[in-house]
């Protein structure tokens, strides 16, 4: 694909997604983290619903790390996986507590070592607390970079590291919720729906079929 196509996808997902998406609740960088790994396989709405009463009961990491397990799932048993994401919270803050004197460390390869925490998460919190460039590969991204000829990759890691190289450096926070919505909408799992897409005119899978 021509630098030119790619700039245009871009700049139509840009016009029709946004370049900025509304960030979860949270007063302190531990608890974007806590936010974003509740958001694992669960819907952004059901996190925001139960963030505000999280936060007024837990306003500190050490509260959160000394919490019993089963009251942490009280305040998120709405979320998917509610009882393996409280053990996994406070363990977490546990951690930051003991091994990074409290303070949520910077570093991909030290956060993914954190209880719950994915590369996926990671990527996402860095973008969010400290607006570090990261591409964050998740279903529906790593289908439509393939559908649109931007990866060959079969797995997220290959997929991110593909797409590092294709896109522009200032695209690379924003491509995920842009895929995720496009994703949701339009060229879904079942079905690329290629006659409502915005981006069939450059794209190299037009004719794409379910996988």
């Amino acid at each position: 694909m021509t630098k030119e196509a790619i700039q245009n996808i871009l700049s139509a997902l840009d016009q029709e997604y946004g370049t900025t998406k509304v960030g979860f609740l949270h007063h302190a960088d531990w608890q974007l983290l806590l936010a974003i790994m509740l958001s694992a396989q669960s819907t952004d709405k059901q996190v925001y619903e139960v963030l505000p009463k999280l936060w007024d009961r837990f306003t500190s990491i050490e509260q959160m790390a000394e919490a019993p397990v089963e009251e942490i799932e009280d305040y998120i048993k709405s979320i998917g996986l509610y009882k393996s994401k409280a053990k996994n919270m406070k363990q977490c803050c546990g951690q930051i507590i003991s091994e990074y004197n409290s303070v949520v460390p910077r570093a991909i390869e030290e956060l993914v070592k954190l209880a719950g925490v994915g590369r996926k998460s990671a990527t996402l919190f860095l973008a969010d607390a400290y607006g570090i460039p990261g591409v964050t590969v998740d279903t529906h991204v790593l289908r439509i970079a393939k559908r649109l000829g931007w990866a060959n990759g079969n797995n997220p890691v290959q997929v991110e590291k593909e797409l590092m190289q294709v896109l522009p450096k200032e695209n690379w926070n924003r491509i995920n919720f842009q895929l995720i919505y496009h994703g949701r909408s339009v060229c879904t799992a079942r079905k690329c729906n290629c006659e409502k897409c915005l981006l069939s005119e450059w794209c190299e899978k037009k004719d794409c079929v379910s996988k």
